[in-house]
């Protein structure tokens, strides 16, 4: 089998609030939990409480990519969508050993699943990814394309090798999956045994789609440019019966954004952005991306689907301003 690596950075996620055996979400860790919900009993504020729902094996039959599938928001996908029932292929570009750790859990759901290295932004890996995935598993029905990275600077100081590593990445790389997925999905059709849609692509875009983020010029710009190559395919597609959406995280608790949630001071400072009083958590993007790639969102298409606890409702003037 192959072993595939996306150009995804982030560390390991953390240790998962949802149990491997049943994708029901467990009690978050003490300190945690004091961290999350101490401003809140401070203020007088219901406490927050993570949902305790079971992932119901909806995509059961589905073969199922997720890039950049190592660690973090892609980590939690993949495995979501093996608890859903999908075979899952994780991509990955670095730490292959991470990615094994990922594969073995996924088979504890009862699915099959390998992992593949390969670089996103590289059109002759992307196309051997498809290609093992086909030979291995027969066919696509769900592409989540999620591989993405940073590389910050103020806009003055920022290198055009920063700027284009970037693009390449996030936006390139969401373009070169999504061509090869969208040839088999026309090649092979609806299998109404299998699901209403010929295929569903989900676009892990963010909400710096639609907030600007000083800074981050070149993550922003990635971001917005999902949004439209998303909406443009899926205008496109739609007639061939292919699904096409996105997912817009806000702020989501991985190790590599410990510094903005990981005090209690911090913690409340970002608070002041999300109107749920709550971080997010990778599980939560992977409860969506199973309903999106599901029939139970069927009728869902072209649409950016925010999860951010209300980042996007413009907290500043929650207050009149």
């Amino acid at each position: 089998m192959p072993t595939h690596t996306t150009a995804e950075i982030i560390p390991p996620v953390l240790p998962p609030s949802r149990s491997a055996a049943n994708g029901t979400t467990a009690s978050l860790p003490g300190e945690m939990h004091d961290l999350m919900n101490g401003h809140l009993r401070e203020e007088g504020l219901p406490e927050a409480h993570l949902p305790a729902l079971p992932i119901s094996r909806v995509l059961k039959g589905q073969k199922a990519l997720v890039t950049g599938a190592n660690s973090g928001i892609g980590q939690a996908v993949a495995l979501a969508l093996a608890h859903a029932g999908a075979d899952v292929v994780v991509n990955y570009v670095s730490r292959p050993e991470a990615a094994e750790a990922v594969v073995r859990e996924a088979t504890r759901c009862g699915v099959n699943a390998y992992a593949h290295r390969a670089n996103v932004a590289r059109e002759d890996e992307v196309q051997g990814m498809f290609q093992t995935m086909i030979r291995e598993f027969g066919t696509i029905d769900i592409l989540v394309n999620n591989a993405g990275l940073q590389k910050d600077a103020p806009i003055d100081r920022m290198s055009l090798a920063d700027w284009q590593f970037v693009l390449d990445v996030n936006l390139t790389g969401q373009f070169l999956c999504s061509r090869e997925a969208i040839r088999e999905f026309k090649r092979r059709g609806v299998r109404e045994d299998v699901s209403c849609a010929a295929g569903k692509i989900i676009c892990m875009s963010s909400v710096h789609e639609v907030i600007p983020w000083a800074g981050h010029v070149n993550y922003a710009a990635s971001k917005g440019g999902v949004m439209l190559m998303m909406k443009s395919i899926a205008q496109e597609v739609a007639p061939h019966r292919i699904r096409v959406n996105s997912v817009c995280p806000g702020a989501v608790r991985t190790p590599i954004n410990m510094e903005a949630w990981g005090t209690p001071e911090a913690y409340r400072e970002l608070m002041k952005l999300i109107p749920y009083k709550r971080i997010g958590e990778p599980n939560d993007i992977g409860r969506a991306a199973v309903w999106l790639a599901s029939d139970d969102s069927d009728y869902i298409h072209g649409a950016s689907i925010f999860v951010d606890g209300g980042m996007t409702l413009y907290p500043g003037f929650e207050t009149g301003g």
